[in-house]
């Protein structure tokens, strides 16, 4: 035990060993530094989701208002779309025309050639 203590009071003395107070300062520094970035963004986010949450409800209530609007513009539409009858196209100049449709002839009704297929 004792050979043990003289082997580290022999290295003790031996060891370069500084006390500089500026080290603990520079961390004392770096740690207030890094808090304080960290504080700064914090403030910033919370700041932002305050903001986008006031913007959010501001388009809510655009978005309540435009809906609104197209409510009474489809009311308009469906009331004067009852007002069109036939009577009133025909007083402004419209006419019915007679309807055509296209037929297809079938495979059995095309006579082929003898020298086809």
């Amino acid at each position: 035990m004792k050979t043990i203590a003289l082997k580290i009071k022999m290295h003790g003395t031996n060891a370069n060993v500084t006390n500089n107070g500026n080290v603990k300062r520079h961390i004392l520094n770096i740690m207030l530094l890094s808090l304080g970035m960290l504080a700064f963004c914090y403030i910033f986010l919370l700041g932002s989701i305050v903001f986008n949450i006031i913007e959010r409800r501001t388009f809510e209530v655009d978005a309540r208002a435009l809906s609104n609007e197209v409510m009474n513009l489809e009311l308009q539409y469906l009331s004067m779309s009852n007002k069109i009858d036939l009577t009133l196209a025909k007083s402004m100049g419209f006419q019915e025309t007679k309807t055509k449709f296209a037929i297809r002839k079938t495979i059995d009704s095309i006579k082929l050639a003898k020298n086809e297929l």
